[in-house]
């Protein structure tokens, strides 16, 4: 079993943004984070959840995503995301994001447990303190997928 603890920040919304990832398997832990230059809090919760399974190299794994976001994991486990996937996406925000997590999604076995954010569970912390140093990082990347169709109104 592999946990996999997510989140996502954005200062303003949209804005700078940054994910975090921890990863666990058998105590070992990996960090990952990155940052965005102008995008919003459900893509970079989203993309935490996708960087954390692509890291997994070899498929089959039980993996546990502990997230605080809402938006995703009650996409998942509500089935909310296989009406937008019947639906091809129509009128769905961040489909781009949606098509590359089921990719990883079924390589594996996953389930996902929601955590309040912001309540002292120390993964979560974590992953809060990473994503929030990326938001705020040097040379931030473009989300090419969200600035293509971005229009402020």
């Amino acid at each position: 079993m592999i946990t996999i603890y997510t989140d996502g920040a954005a200062k303003g919304n949209p804005g700078p943004g940054g994910y975090g990832v921890v990863m666990d398997y058998k105590g070992r832990k990996k960090e990952f984070s990155g940052g965005f230059r102008l995008t919003t809090n459900n893509r970079m919760e989203l993309l935490a959840v996708i960087t954390g399974l692509e890291a997994i190299k070899k498929d089959g794994w039980q993996v546990k995503v502990v997230s605080d976001s809402k938006y995703v994991v009650d996409a998942v486990t509500k089935g909310w995301l296989g009406n937008w996937v019947a639906k091809g996406f129509k009128g769905k925000k961040n489909a781009d994001l949606w098509e590359r997590f089921l990719r990883s999604y079924y390589r594996h076995k996953v389930s996902f447990k929601w955590i309040k954010g912001h309540a002292g569970h120390p993964e979560n912390e974590r992953c809060d303190f990473l994503a929030v140093q990326a938001a705020e990082g040097e040379d931030l990347a473009r989300d090419e997928a969200f600035e293509s169709t971005y229009s402020p109104d």
